[in-house]
């Protein structure tokens, strides 16, 4: 999961804060990002889906599983092995790229996705 993603654009400077320090603001602003508190139970689990923009997942607790997708004759094929996420750990999605998502433990996340946030179902 690349740390090369839109999420990342779009960064300002703001006036009277130290050097290095740039923001990136939520949404209306029209390259903001969208940012979401999750919370899953154990268990519990997203279907295959896409999302418009790009996004990254903070795992704040608990513990994760991503499997990618690509489109085959016959319809979804996993695409490489599943990504496990844990507690302290980032998983990037670029932009329309099929995943599914189940919840091993209880989870706590934060979401950034580029833009207006989309659930395309596969």
């Amino acid at each position: 999961m690349s740390h090369d993603s839109a999420v990342w654009s779009h960064h300002v400077t703001v006036p009277g804060t130290p050097a290095g320090f740039t923001v990136r603001t939520t949404l209306p602003n029209p390259d903001g990002v969208e940012v979401m508190l999750e919370q899953w139970e154990p268990g519990s689990a997203e279907p295959p889906h896409s999302h418009p923009g790009d996004d990254m997942t903070v795992v704040v607790e608990g513990k994760m599983r991503i499997q990618f997708y690509l489109r085959g004759a016959n319809g979804l094929v996993p695409d490489g092995a599943p990504v496990t996420l844990s507690a302290g750990q980032t998983g990037y999605v670029s932009a329309g790229r099929i995943h599914d998502a189940s919840y091993l433990e209880a989870c706590k996340l934060v979401y950034v996705h580029d833009k207006a946030f989309g659930f395309e179902p596969a």
